[in-house]
């Protein structure tokens, strides 16, 4: 059968369970289609039977049009910040535990995979963050990040001094363990746990949330995602301070610095079932409802 996409990327999680049998049992799925299948080098040890043609996951973004990512969450993620440049949708099929991106059981892959082939399926653009840190404004470092920025206190027995700017208005001045600016897609991850909003994925928003604020009237504050949001700090004795993208550290910054975090000009495109429901996965996830029966 003809599928939209002519050449899927295959990526996993090598320690996940089942992965072996999994990855195969996709692989067999799509050139059973007619697909060609590219796999990531370091899970092409789980198909050897099949001498699969592999390559690495920045390769894949020249030569494929889908990439199917097996695995949990952040095994998306990752794959998502490197083929963000070159616009691929992404799929996930779930090996951990429910996930919120990776929606796609294995047993029902080889289903739900047919109809997103055939072009039967529902897309969600999101938007992701870009984090600058400028050092005498100069930039740095930069990262892209899919969940959340967080800065936050490098030192466990002390909080930070920050003060936030959006568009070049002052917020507001905190003493906390840090502030996570999260997306949409962030929001069910870190800054669901620091008392942030859930907003709905393809909104158009950020959340900036304080981690452990020492003023509990600091709260958390969703700002449109054209905002430019600017943060410094207060020196200390013993300040010490990191930038996490996701979960990619830049460990040394300085007290003079200013962290820079707007939208990334590009999105990410996750596909997904026809039948896919973001409510059904919040009540599955966070127990809600349970109480009740429809």
């Amino acid at each position: 059968m003809s599928s939209i996409f002519r050449n899927v990327a295959l990526i996993g999680k090598l320690d996940a369970p089942r992965i072996a049998e999994t990855l195969s049992a996709i692989y067999r799925h799509l050139t059973s289609r007619g697909v060609r299948v590219l796999v990531e080098r370091e899970c092409a040890r789980f198909l050897a039977d099949f001498s699969p043609e592999t390559c690495s996951v920045s390769e894949m973004g020249s030569c494929c049009d889908l990439a199917i990512v097996v695995g949990g969450d952040g095994t998306l993620l990752s794959a998502a910040r490197l083929l963000v440049p070159f616009e691929i949708p992404l799929i996930g099929v779930n090996l951990g535990r429910l996930g919120f991106l990776v929606d796609i059981s294995p047993s029902d892959a080889g289903a739900k995979l047919d109809e997103i082939l055939d072009g039967r399926y529902s897309a969600d653009d999101r938007i992701l963050l870009r984090a600058k840190i400028l050092r005498n404004n100069r930039v740095i470092y930069e990262q892209t990040a899919v969940n959340e920025v967080v800065v936050h206190s490098g030192n466990a027995a002390s909080m930070i001094e920050i003060e936030t700017s959006i568009n070049g208005v002052f917020l507001n001045s905190q003493r906390s363990d840090g502030l996570i600016a999260s997306t949409p897609t962030g929001s069910t991850a870190y800054a669901l746990s620091a008392g942030g909003p859930i907003l709905y994925p393809t909104l158009k928003a950020i959340v900036l949330a304080p981690i452990n604020p020492h003023t509990l009237t600091n709260r958390p504050i969703v700002v449109d995602d054209d905002s430019v949001i600017e943060i410094a700090f207060r020196p200390s004795k013993q300040f010490k301070a990191q930038v996490v993208c996701d979960n990619v550290s830049k460990p040394d910054v300085e007290k003079d610095d200013r962290i820079e975090i707007r939208r990334e000009f590009k999105t990410f495109r996750i596909l997904h079932p026809l039948d896919y429901d973001f409510f059904e996965i919040l009540r599955a996830k966070l127990n809600w409802s349970s109480g009740y029966r429809s």
